[in-house]
Parts: structure tokens; C-alpha cells; sequence
């Protein structure tokens, strides 16, 4: 397998200025490639993956044996771990991105000006994309298949914890793109765990890197954030919330709320605080409680809801504003639609938030009045992914307001040019 390795007889820096070289000389090659060879690519990649199962799971268990051995929380170990049904998952969303029209080269929009000149706005790739991310092995497959689709070179720092993974995967990818003919270095993992690869890369590798996309927990957001000298696509974290309104049909609501939270806990959808309106808490509250203490999750509940459900352990100020990634919820009663959006307005982290209700209305107003990326009504916010976007599959899920936000796919990993056609008009 094609592996990618510290160079010989030099340091960190210089190793990581080799690879920014390399990426920004793929790049290149990657701006005109054609649709139908990034695709063979991606069908390449995709096999590979497959191929290579065997030694991807090993690696893993690796991996994983070392997180357990250190007493990692469950939920990471959860987002670590690989198995035979999400290695084929990879491969599956590796085709999808193939499957996605190709984004470069799209035109936008165009015009003809009063002097003839005919103007086109038209999709280009970003360049080289640095992403540095933790513990979701999966997330090596998606960023590279997206960033080659979108045509762009893709230099991925993924956690020491899923460096063995990770290594196994790009392998695999890498022998993808040399089958197609693409050159390898469109797709690079950083050669070693040591921190000062992730300054290099904020730094920009002496002007290699285009833009930087952190994949990780608050901490290592908040670090990029902090040090990046390159635009970034990021969020700090997912404070997801769900607001069982007073119109909430409540075998509707136990099903949303239950899924939101428990069905993968360790992901950034997982909703974290749930909201019940004061006027259905008697009927619907002790029901919800119940089916999240049935599906196995602590509860953190407000004075109100400790008075209906006495069994919930009393919720501190810092729980509204937790994201858990575990299986804790805090919950608190809503005196109404107005108190529902101050709340989330107040604790949220703009990522993903959802309402429960048949009051269309309502609905409308909880959509346009909260700030978030991603916005759902009757439905679980654990759909805050670009795969179920029909984006094939996503880098992340981007929280601010420039360029992109929401799930980061393969239309977000573009910019654009102007292109101006004339017929020798000159300027008077």
C-alpha cells in the first residue's frame, strides 16, 4: 500500500512544508482533471477500501485496544471503533460522492453587460484543505473522497488515538488515486502524532494550505480558532436541543426525543438539552423521562421537572450550556414558545436545533427566530449530516456565517472566479 511517511532525516517542520509542497502540486493537477477520472478515482478508492478491510480492522482494534487500555470514555471509544458494517458504510458513501454532480466548473450565474462583455461566475476548487480531526476514523474516508470530488488536495491530521486507523485508510485511498492516475499526494495524512504538525499546519505551510477544518471537540476548535492563520470552517460544539411545543403529538415527541439523544450519543446531532412546554408537561413530561431512563440515559432536570419526575437528579446552571456526548440530557419546562427560543437563543451553539408540534406556525417561528444552522421541525436532530443531506457525505457541520455553513460538502468546498469574454472592448 501507498503510505505516506516522515521524511528521513528531517523535523517536523520541514516534513510538513514537504507535504504542503506536494498538496499545492496536486492541487494543480487536480484543477482540470476530469469529471469522469476523479470518479474512476473515487470507484478505485471505494474498492480499495473494501479490499484492504482486513488490515483497516486491525489497525482499529489496535486503536481501540490502546483507548480501553487508557480509560477513554465509552462514547469515544464508540466513535473510534470500526467494524465490518461501517468499513462497508465508508466505501458506500465513497461511491455516493461519486455518484454527486461535480461541483467545479459550474456556472453560477452569467450576464451580458450593455458593452458586450459576457461575465460568468464559475465554481473553482479552494486549493489545498488542511483537516484536523479526532477520533472518527470514517472521517479520513469522507474528507478525502470530498475533497477530491470538489477538486481539491486534502492534508488530513486526524487524532493520535485513531492514527493506526487513519493510516490504513489513506493507504487505501492513496492506491485508489494511483490506479486512476491521479497523483497520490491529493491525498496525505499527516506522518506523525506530534502536536507541533497540527502549529504547522495553522501556521499554513508557508502559504500551501487555502483554508483549515476542525473536526474535534471545543478544545481543539477552540485552539484553531485561536492560532489559525488560514480561514477556517468551523464550530465549537453541538449544545443540540429539542422543544416539545404545547401542539406536540406526544408519541410523536417520545420517538424524536429518544432517537435525538440515544441514538448515537457520541456525534455532534446528539441533542443535549430537551425543552418541555409548561402547558403539556403533566401529560408528556413523566412519559419522556420514562422512555430516556428506559433507553438508558441520566437525566438533569430543572426544579419543575424534579417536581413531576422526582427520580431526575437536580440540573446546575453549566448543564444547559453541556454539550455531553453521552448519554445525560438536561431538561428543563418552557413557559411557552417565547421562553423555548430564549433559552436556545441564549445556550445554544448555533449548530442544530428542533421543534416538536402540529402548529405550523409555531414551527415557523422557531425556525426564523433561532439562529442555528440546521433547523427541524418533527424530526430528530441526529439528521444534522451531510450524508443525510444527500451530500454523499460532509467534512463537518460549520457553525458561522462566512462562506459555509451547515453540513460542509462538496458545493461548500468550492469558491468561484469571474470570467470575462470580450470582443476587443476597451475602457473609455
Amino acid at each position: 500500500m501507498l503510505e505516506a511517511r516522515l521524511i528521513e532525516g528531517s523535523t517536523v517542520e520541514e516534513t510538513m512544508r514537504e507535504i504542503g509542497r506536494r498538496a499545492r502540486g496536486a492541487a494543480r493537477a487536480l484543477v482540470v482533471a476530469p469529471t469522469a477520472v476523479k470518479n474512476a478515482a473515487l470507484a478505485a478508492m471505494a474498492a480499495q477500501i473494501r479490499a484492504c478491510a482486513p488490515a483497516i480492522l486491525a489497525a482499529n482494534a489496535e486503536d481501540v485496544a490502546t483507548a480501553i487500555r487508557d480509560g477513554l470514555a465509552a462514547s469515544f471509544v464508540d466513535r473510534l471503533t470500526l467494524n465490518p458494517a461501517r468499513i462497508e458504510a465508508m466505501a458506500r458513501g465513497i461511491e455516493e460522492v461519486a455518484g454527486l454532480a461535480d461541483p467545479v466548473g459550474r456556472v453560477l450565474a452569467g450576464w451580458t453587460r450593455p458593452n458586450g462583455l459576457v461575465i460568468e461566475r464559475v465554481a473553482t476548487p479552494l486549493g489545498v484543505i488542511g483537516i484536523i480531526y479526532e477520533s472518527r476514523p470514517n472521517v479520513t474516508a469522507d474528507a478525502g473522497a470530498l475533497c477530491l470530488k470538489s477538486g481539491n488536495a486534502a492534508i488530513l491530521r486526524g487524532g493520535s488515538d485513531s492514527f493506526r486507523s487513519s493510516s490504513a485508510i489513506v493507504a487505501a485511498l492513496r492506491e485508489g488515486l494511483h490506479e486512476a492516475g491521479l497523483p497520490v499526494d491529493a491525498i496525505q495524512l499527516v506522518p506523525t502524532r506530534d502536536r507541533a504538525a497540527v502549529g504547522a499546519m495553522l501556521r499554513g505551510l508557508d502559504g500551501a494550505i487555502d483554508v483549515i477544518v476542525p473536526r474535534g471537540g471545543k478544545s481543539l476548535v477552540a485552539r484553531v480558532q485561536d492560532e489559525a492563520r488560514v480561514p477556517i470552517f468551523a464550530h465549537l460544539e453541538g449544545n443540540c436541543h429539542v422543544y416539545v411545543h404545547a401542539a406536540a403529538d406526544l408519541a410523536m415527541a417520545q420517538a424524536i426525543v429518544v432517537n435525538a439523544k440515544m441514538r448515537r450519543t457520541g456525534i455532534c446531532g446528539a441533542a443535549e438539552t430537551l425543552l418541555v412546554d409548561a402547558a403539556v408537561a403533566e401529560t408528556h413530561l413523566p412519559v419522556l423521562v420514562a422512555a430516556l431512563r428506559a433507553a438508558g440515559c441520566r437525566i438533569r432536570g430543572d426544579a419543575t421537572t424534579r417536581r413531576l419526575c422526582p427520580e431526575v437528579d437536580a440540573a446546575e446552571e453549566a448543564d444547559w450550556s453541556t454539550e455531553y456526548l453521552d448519554a445525560i440530557i438536561a431538561v428543563k419546562v418552557a413557559d411557552g414558545l417565547d421562553a423555548a427560543i430564549d433559552h436556545v437563543g441564549h445556550y445554544g451553539s448555533h449548530h442544530t436545533d428542533a421543534i416538536v408540534t402540529d402548529d405550523p406556525a409555531a414551527a415557523a417561528r422557531f425556525m426564523a427566530e433561532i439562529d442555528s444552522a440546521i433547523l427541524l421541525w418533527n424530526a430528530s436532530t441526529q439528521f444534522a449530516d451531510g450524508g443525510e443531506f444527500g451530500m454523499g457525505a460532509e467534512i463537518g457541520i460549520a457553525t458561522g456565517k462566512m462562506h459555509a455553513r451547515g453540513p460542509v460538502g462538496v458545493e461548500q468546498l468550492c469558491s468561484f472566479k469571474y470570467r470575462v469574454t470580450g470582443t476587443g472592448q476597451v475602457r473609455p
